[in-house]
């Protein structure tokens, strides 16, 4: 494993999206990245950006004046690999079943975790973890943003819904079957010790496991599997550290200090207390101006969304016929 050049020493920081579900971070892009720094052993701190969930930057790592974007050369690892800043893979870039599973998992599981959050749930998990701190018109136009992204990027069209989605469940689940065999009883999927293969699949366990409703098909799926469920359990234990002190308010744009990745954990999240009340004031003109301002943009708010909707619609049904037109076969 190489450690960190002369750029890592002014300390590192991983930029994610917000804790949730009992997680230093809800989102299925940020886990593995938090997990591989932790394989690591590296000490760096977890900082929030609330301003822009839907930016395919996040999650991004910063030390000294070095950004490794997600967006970027295959994503944080591996950037983080290419620029000689972090490398748990070197060992294992020449054995093609290492590869070989890992682009099992950068797809099948990949594929299916974003069927599963945008398409095969409610969609209360994708709320909670991406859109919760944005005012609700404005998560939902992105929610639904992303649902028609979701159904794009999959190849999903009215004509052959069905059918991917039994295709995505079936390699999803031939993917769980093969990790199985691999890991048997070790700590870790090749030669005993961690690379960046064991950050993808364990956040796509925990992902699955904690961030998914119980009726998911995928979670089921997972379940059948026992050795990766102890793998997984295994992680939250020695690795995962959730600190609730350190979780952002809804205010926040980021967080100012950030949460260290060697926080004590805390107590459960059940635990209540009877918030102080506070004394009524009489609203000065300039609120009451403010609220009724606040009113009308609201207002505003819920009119863009029923037009992008309508035009979202209309927008489907072209891109639908454009997708009979090209007579894409997604089978196998």
């Amino acid at each position: 494993m190489e450690q960190m050049s002369g750029r890592g020493e002014e300390g590192l920081t991983l930029i994610a999206r917000k804790p949730c579900f009992n997680l230093p971070t809800g989102c299925p892009d940020c886990l593995p990245v938090y997990i591989y720094l932790k394989l690591a052993n590296l000490h760096f701190h977890l900082d929030f950006n609330l301003i822009y969930p839907e930016s395919d930057i996040i999650p991004y790592v910063e030390t000294g004046n070095y950004v490794a974007y997600n967006n970027e050369r295959g994503g944080v690892i591996e950037c983080l690999r290419q620029d000689g800043i972090l490398d748990l893979d070197t060992e294992f870039l020449s054995v093609p079943e290492w590869v070989s599973a890992n682009s099992m998992v950068s797809s099948w599981l990949a594929d299916a975790v974003m069927y599963e959050l945008w398409l095969g749930t409610d969609g209360g998990s994708a709320q909670k973890v991406y859109y919760s701190d944005l005012p609700w018109p404005i998560g939902k136009v992105l929610y639904f943003k992303k649902v028609h992204f979701a159904k794009l990027q999959l190849g999903i069209d009215k004509e052959n819904a069905e059918r991917r989605e039994e295709q995505i469940y079936r390699n999803a689940n031939l993917a769980y079957g093969a990790l199985s065999t691999r890991l048997g009883d070790q700590n870790f999927l090749f030669e005993n010790r961690p690379s960046s293969l064991d950050a993808l699949v364990l956040g796509h366990l925990l992902f699955t496991l904690q961030v998914l409703p119980e009726t998911s098909v995928l979670r089921s799926k997972l379940l059948e599997h026992s050795n990766l469920v102890r793998y997984a359990e295994k992680c939250m234990t020695e690795l995962i550290e959730v600190d609730t002190s350190s979780l952002p308010s809804s205010s926040s744009a980021r967080s100012s200090s950030g949460a260290s990745s060697s926080a004590p954990r805390r107590g459960p999240y059940n635990w209540s207390s009877k918030p102080k009340s506070k004394q009524k004031k009489e609203k000065t003109e300039e609120e009451k101006t403010f609220k009724r301002r606040g009113k009308y943009f609201v207002g505003a708010q819920v009119v863009a969304v029923l037009l992008f909707l309508t035009l979202m619609g209309r927008g489907d049904d072209a891109e639908m016929e454009l997708d009979d037109d090209e007579g894409y076969d997604y089978s196998e």
